[in-house]
């Protein structure tokens, strides 16, 4: 399964505890729909992270970048925490270049996303109650989790991998489903043809309800 990144805007609390300098955010968020992420939308199950929390040993990193590191769960100086609202997280920030320039910027409060880098171990696909397509995280293997300059662009293709998976469907034709806003078409098995056909011989394509596939993620 592929790497996927998700990004919340909850504001990061900044703490000065004695010589500690402490990062605190929301990294996971439970229960609250994401925006469109190019032909549907995403909520994340509470407790869908509770193996990975209490077993994985997640890094911390600054824009999910490994050479900039912060903290990590082993070591102890990444604490991770999940509560009802989602999984918190709370970050002894390193003495060094990387870590007090996160400091500084927290402090003059430049830094207000937390992102997640994951892989979804299990999901739903369905519809909310309008109809629109909505894809349920069930379970999901956290990699890192930290503050982040910009909301991170999702790679929308490892989030319908498995719904072409689920139905036995080409990812391409999935992917053309999302661009053209018919995936609701694939989730309820009523699509009896293909996506995308060739007319005159020139491609023809269903004019798109949403927009494109990518699209900032942001809880």
């Amino acid at each position: 399964m592929n790497l996927e990144r998700r990004t919340i805007t909850n504001p990061i609390e900044f703490r000065e505890e004695g010589d500690r300098i402490v990062a605190v955010g929301l990294g996971v968020v439970y229960n609250k729909r994401s925006q469109n992420l190019g032909g549907f939308v995403e909520t994340v199950r509470p407790g869908s992270a509770k193996k990975t929390v209490l077993e994985a040993d997640v890094r911390a990193a600054f824009n999910h970048d490994p050479n900039l590191l912060l903290g990590r769960k082993g070591a102890g100086t990444l604490r991770l925490e999940e509560t009802d609202e989602g999984v918190r997280y709370e970050i002894d920030l390193p003495n060094t270049t990387v870590g007090r320039d996160v400091a500084e910027l927290l402090r003059r409060g430049d830094i207000i996303g937390s992102s997640m880098g994951f892989r979804a171990i299990a999901d739903e696909w369905g519809e909310t109650e309008d109809g629109f397509p909505l894809r349920t995280l069930t379970e999901i293997a956290l990699r890192d989790i930290g503050p982040v300059t910009f909301p991170a662009y999702t790679d929308t293709d490892a989030m319908l991998e498995s719904l072409a998976a689920k139905r036995s469907l080409d990812l391409v034709e999935v992917r053309a489903a999302a661009e053209q806003g018919r995936l609701i078409e694939i989730i309820r098995g009523t699509s009896s043809e293909s996506i995308a056909d060739e007319t005159d011989g020139e491609e023809r394509r269903t004019t798109s309800t949403f927009p494109a596939s990518r699209r900032l993620v942001r809880f």
